[in-house]
């Protein structure tokens, strides 16, 4: 693999779920321009995968020979995104005390 490969990013409808979620739970907590800013600052780090996901860490709740599952830690969230021979797919943002076996259902989530 080439150093600088470049892949397409996705995001889950589960993603799309938990993103939603996340902001309603930091909107109610911080206030809106707090949540807005973080709901940002996730986004920029999902986008910036198209190139650093390799960068990541294996999830080590779903460990895989070739290390598709891969996650990034954002405070107290866990990004879980999975690694394709052209694309790289964001299946979930889920929060660190998350059970493991939600973290674990993450394997079954497609497109």
């Amino acid at each position: 693999m080439d150093q600088g490969e470049r892949k397409e990013v996705n995001v889950s409808e589960a993603f799309n779920e938990d993103i939603t979620k996340v902001y309603a739970y930091g909107e109610e907590l911080f206030g809106a321009l707090a949540a807005k800013s973080f709901v940002s600052d996730i986004f920029s780090r999902i986008w910036s995968l198209d190139l650093s996901w390799r960068l990541h860490p294996e999830c080590r709740h779903l460990p895989t020979k070739d290390k598709r599952y891969r996650n990034v830690i954002l405070g107290n969230y866990l990004i879980i995104y999975r690694i394709y021979h052209n694309k790289v797919l964001v299946l979930r943002i889920l929060h660190s005390h998350s059970s493991i076996t939600k973290i674990k259902s993450s394997r079954s989530i497609k497109e």
